[in-house]
């Protein structure tokens, strides 16, 4: 104490601010060491390692690593790194955060949209970005060409909203428009509507069902009127192309023929009889 009030006052205040500057000196020199400022490293490439590998890489030169992100990739195995982040050869501070992308072990499910009605174009785009695959595609007479009739997957109809793995493949059937020949119109009257479906289904040509109010299995519901019918007001047959359209009415139980052209009125001469749908056409 005896040192300090000893000596002149401009000398206690310079040993004060030398004694400040060289504390700032060694403050400033261990935080150097402490922070490694100046020391600089290469990140190196990890892309395509396993993640624990990866992540060992990283980790032994210094680095801290964090995953950013999971994707799925069909084509790559799982667990393994897609992308990395400050890319590699990137110089940077020892200690710095490297991001890196990894493929995921499951693949995520996706909501299977509807692709009925809008164009096989569409739908090929729709199929990419969600990220499911074009299957088989097959055609069938319908009046609207090239649009998608069914989708289908495992070989069965899949509904809209229907839960399926990322990649799955989806078939789809389209329209090829209307066919060039034509055939006789079925009598339909008296099968059920599932027999008459199958049938025509076989020969490209739809069926609309109108079930009676009481019906509630249609598949078995009976057919008592058709729109077309089998013969037309001048007792010709009337004739139809694979990709029209044949109206159906529905009642619970078969009902007696009526006395109507469309059904009941015998074909003129030289027509052949009307046949079911059990025979060809």
């Amino acid at each position: 104490m005896n040192f300090i009030t000893s000596k002149p006052l401009w000398i206690n205040v310079l040993f004060a601010v030398v004694l400040c500057l060289l504390l700032l000196f060694l403050f400033l020199v261990s935080l150097g060491v402490l922070t490694k400022h100046g020391e600089v490293l290469k990140i190196p490439k990890v892309t395509e390692m396993s993640v624990d590998e990866a992540i060992s890489r990283l980790e032994n030169a210094g680095f801290e690593v964090e995953i950013q992100d999971s994707v799925y990739k069909e084509d790559l195995p799982p667990r393994h790194v897609i992308k990395q982040f400050p890319e590699p050869e990137a110089t940077v501070k020892v200690n710095r955060t490297v991001y890196i992308t990894v493929t995921r072990t499951v693949a995520p499910l996706i909501e299977m949209p509807n692709l009925v009605g809008p164009s096989f174009k569409n739908a090929e785009i729709v199929l990419k970005q969600l990220g499911l695959k074009l299957g088989d595609t097959t055609s069938k007479p319908d009046f609207a060409k090239n649009s998608v009739l069914n989708q289908l997957y495992d070989g069965k109809d899949i509904a809209p909203g229907t839960r399926l793995p990322m990649g799955s493949q989806i078939d789809l059937v389209l329209g090829s428009g209307l066919a060039d020949v034509d055939m006789a119109v079925p009598d339909l009257y008296g099968k059920t509507y599932a027999e008459a479906r199958v049938w025509l289904d076989s020969f490209g040509i739809s069926v609309v069902p109108i079930a009676d109010p009481d019906v509630n299995d249609v598949e078995e519901a009976f057919i008592y009127r058709q729109n077309p019918g089998r013969y037309n007001l001048d007792k010709r047959v009337n004739r139809i192309r694979p990709g029209q359209m044949v109206d159906v009415w529905l009642s619970v139980l078969p009902k007696p023929r009526p006395d109507t052209l469309n059904a009941a009125t015998p074909p003129p001469a030289g027509e052949a009889p009307a046949t079911s749908p059990s025979n060809n056409y």
